[in-house]
């Protein structure tokens, strides 16, 4: 059984537990892309095939959760999954295709634009912390796509390296957008609005396989797993997204958001150490990325620490 969250301790230990199952993304997209050994990057599947399963079987995790009285409707609810496709298919598509502490730190820039659009579109009151924070992560996540900009490759080479900082960067964005919704949603309940962002992750890719190659290629497209990749793909959407949301939605019961945050901030710093022992050759962290993700770490810190100090347990 999980910690009690009705406690502070027990709700750490239960945000110390999502942070570290959600830091298994990039195994999952190593056994699944890299040629290990093990059979299972045979036949090769897409970042966005991965991305539909991953929706799939972690939406399925939380539905056994969900209540009759957990179920509302809200006209922002499509809008929002629409916005948790893009950022998981930019996501996954940047951690598969490029290395892992690029797509990672990149991402973890959220906090940043979440702060920023909450300021400029919602109206929420700035401080100076937060302001210095904000620009502390800019220049972190400049320095990651300084460093990775690709300079000596061929053309086409040098495209395809500058369009998966750029996925990246845009996955940050649009989990920052889907933060947003999240708050202007927070009404409603936290298991339902996660369901339906994973479940609804699942559905629109699903429809845009259909659209774009009718239902005969959806089919192929969806069927193209071997049997063990379908139990790696059920796995990572049970494991590294269903029970750590759940984890995090339960933790949050009994400490502040800020809190919160500073402590899942161990899934960016396990993330790319779990891809660098399965891809040494690929994934060894480079200067730039041990600068910028040390900035952007900071920059959190910084905004959040004194928050822990003063803000109590959530009531």
């Amino acid at each position: 059984m999980p910690a009690d969250p009705s406690s502070a301790r027990g709700a750490r230990a239960l945000l110390v537990l999502a942070a570290v199952l959600w830091s298994l993304g990039s195994v999952f997209m190593r056994l699944l892309r890299e040629p290990l050994g093990l059979g299972l990057d045979a036949p090769p599947l897409s970042p966005l095939v991965i991305a539909f399963y991953r929706g799939l079987f972690g939406g399925l995790v939380l539905l056994a959760l969900v209540r009759r009285r957990h179920v509302s409707y809200h006209r922002l609810m499509p809008v929002m999954v629409v916005v948790f496709t893009v950022m998981s298919g930019l996501y996954l598509s940047a951690l598969g295709l490029g290395a892992a502490a690029n797509a990672i730190f990149l991402q973890n820039t959220a906090p940043v634009w979440v702060y920023l659009f909450a300021v400029l579109a919602l109206g929420e009151p700035a401080d100076r912390r937060g302001w210095q924070a904000a620009l502390l992560a800019a220049g972190g996540a400049a320095v990651i796509v300084a460093g990775g900009w690709p300079r000596d490759l061929a053309p086409g080479q040098r495209g395809d390296a500058i369009l998966v900082l750029f996925m990246g960067v845009g996955s940050g964005i649009t989990y920052a957008a889907v933060v947003l919704f999240l708050r202007v949603l927070r009404g409603h309940a936290a298991v339902w609005l996660v369901t339906i962002n994973l479940l609804g992750t699942a559905v629109t890719l699903g429809l845009y396989v259909v659209v774009a190659d009718g239902p005969a290629g959806f089919a192929a497209w969806a069927l193209a797993p071997s049997a063990a990749q379908f139990g790696v793909l059920a796995a990572a959407g049970a494991l590294q997204m269903g029970v750590p949301y759940w984890l995090f939605t339960r933790g949050l019961r009994s400490v502040s958001p800020q809190e919160a945050a500073l402590i899942t901030l161990i899934e960016p710093l396990l993330n790319p150490v779990w891809a660098y022992l399965l891809t040494p050759e690929k994934d060894t962290p480079t200067a730039a990325m041990g600068v910028g993700g040390a900035l952007i770490l900071l920059a959190l810190v910084w905004k959040y620490v004194p928050g822990n100090r003063r803000t109590g347990a959530r009531g």
